[in-house]
């Protein structure tokens, strides 16, 4: 699969069934050659509508399944949303 197959994937939380957004980006792991999280754009600010100014961090191990269309996490959203 080609990064610009899996960055058109929405990702859902189980948890929650709230869809968290589209991957913005990939965290490697240099040495083993392994992605280690995916990253996506936090909630939008000023009504949704200006700029973000945090993200969610995902790590690799909370991926539940990658489908056709979505990409299931389990993940407590507060936990991995970060600042900018």
């Amino acid at each position: 699969m080609r990064f610009s197959e899996f960055s058109k994937k929405e990702v859902v939380n189980i948890r929650d069934g709230k869809c968290l957004g589209c991957v913005h980006d990939l965290i490697f792991d240099e040495c083993r050659g392994q992605i280690q999280a995916i990253v996506l754009r936090g909630p939008a600010r000023w009504f949704h509508c200006v700029g973000y100014d945090s993200e969610y961090v995902i790590g690799w191990d909370s991926i539940v399944r990658i489908g056709p269309d979505v990409i299931l996490v389990e993940v407590c959203a507060d936990k991995v949303l970060k600042k900018l």
